[in-house]
């Protein structure tokens, strides 16, 4: 048999994939829902310890959906237990457990009886462990027990991690969320109770080739779909090239280092330099009071509640871009992307996507590039090994072709 041209055969050696490193893609799903308050939903524990970061072991990547609520939301599906029992989670690079309401929580828990619960009966790999927990986020905080047991998630299954069984949330924010529970991609340090994150566990039990993942949101409200959560790897058709990595500078969430923030050509935020985390957890932009009220200014917000702004829609075409220099790049948004319209009956309401948020010491001051900033750029979260550090590699998101793939599976491409 004759061989192909060498140019040609340097393009097949070059796009061929490894052997059954296959993407996973599972059909995306959108809710349609009425405002709500868009506090995010945050632990702000202070770290006692560096982050344990995981060998690579071979593996494949796996695509997770994520439905959007209402472009703020992003969560998707997985499963726990044998046969699996399904969840809708969000997955929160902000922290690093997983949990889900029990089926044993208390009567007065609200939200435990508003969503899907996990029952160990009905599983046939659980395992006890019965030791507490407790968790408290930004707007809600939850306790129970922990057990163990079978994940599935995105196509892969036989992974056994250990999660959180919810038996009381008192807290109302959980019983209107469109989520059962969380699923936590933050670094080991932040998991409460030492739990190994589920993450790590998939790379420790061969799973997953390395801890990588990528989020691309989809923020086209007349979508379908809302986008793809991609372990293990990413996916170039999410981006477009090239990704500009950031190194991580406290393994703990995935903070990084922004020079400075340009409103405009006549505001200059972030002046002396700031930190910032990246952070699927929170919906919107939040940063120190005093910049926030500034920049609101320059785009002319009004004030609403907890931090949070409206902005008139009909303005949104003469609005400034507002941009963050991150890895000597300049990321930009536009008003089209950093403005939330929602419409109802006709009828139209814009929300800016920039909160007041104060962190105090030693966490903060910081920011926090919530889903806008990510719905404009995707994000490729990198732990790195013993030969390399955490960081985060930033990409302009493609807008979703109408021919693009969806649902099956596609050829894995590994960012390097």
């Amino acid at each position: 048999m004759s061989l192909p041209p060498l140019p040609l055969l340097l393009l097949l050696l070059l796009t061929s994939e490894p052997a059954g490193a296959m993407l996973i893609r599972i059909p995306l799903r959108r809710v349609h829902a009425g405002l709500r308050t868009l506090n995010p939903l945050r632990a702000w524990e202070k770290s006692a310890e560096p982050p344990r970061l995981g060998a690579p072991s071979p593996g494949d990547k796996t695509f997770v959906p994520l439905s959007n609520y209402l472009n703020v939301q992003y969560y998707g599906e997985i499963g726990l237990g044998t046969p699996p029992q399904n969840f809708s989670v969000i997955f929160d690079t902000g922290s690093s457990n997983l949990w889900v309401p029990s089926g044993r929580c208390h009567f007065l828990s609200l939200p435990c009886w508003l969503h899907h619960r996990y029952h160990s009966k009905a599983s046939s790999s659980f395992h006890s462990n019965e030791t507490k927990f407790a968790i408290q986020y930004g707007t809600g905080r939850l306790n129970g027990i922990l057990s163990e047991d079978k994940l599935t998630i995105g196509g892969l299954t036989g992974a056994s991690v250990i999660f959180g069984e919810a038996l009381w949330e008192p807290s109302l924010v959980f019983a209107f969320a469109h989520f059962d529970g969380i699923l936590g991609l933050g670094f080991p340090v932040l998991a409460v109770g030492g739990v190994r994150p589920p993450l790590d566990s998939l790379v420790d039990q061969g799973l997953l080739d390395k801890p990588v993942f990528s989020f691309y949101l989809n923020r086209d409200p007349e979508a379908a779909d809302g986008g793809e959560l991609v372990l293990g790897g990413s996916d170039p058709a999410h981006y477009i090239p090239p990704l500009t990595f950031v190194p991580v500078t406290v393994p703990a969430y995935w903070q990084v280092h922004v020079e400075r923030v340009h409103v405009g050509t006549g505001l200059t935020l972030c002046a002396q330099g700031c930190a910032a985390i990246l952070d699927t957890g929170t919906s919107l932009i939040t940063g120190p009071t005093e910049e926030i009220q500034a920049l609101q200014a320059a785009i002319g917000g009004i004030p609403l509640l907890m931090g949070e702004y409206l902005i008139q829609c009909s303005k949104i075409p003469t609005l400034p871009p507002v941009s963050f220099h991150l890895g000597g790049v300049w990321f930009n948004l536009t008003a089209q992307d950093y403005v939330i319209q929602i419409t109802r009956g006709g009828a139209s309401l814009c929300l800016s996507g920039f909160q007041a948020l104060d962190m105090p010491p030693p966490t903060g001051p910081l920011w926090i590039l919530g889903d806008v900033f990510l719905g404009s750029y995707v994000a490729v979260f990198d732990r790195g090994d013993r030969k390399s550090d955490a960081r985060v590699g930033l990409a302009r998101a493609r807008a979703r072709g109408v021919g693009q793939r969806r649902g099956g599976f596609a050829q894995a491409q590994f960012s390097g």
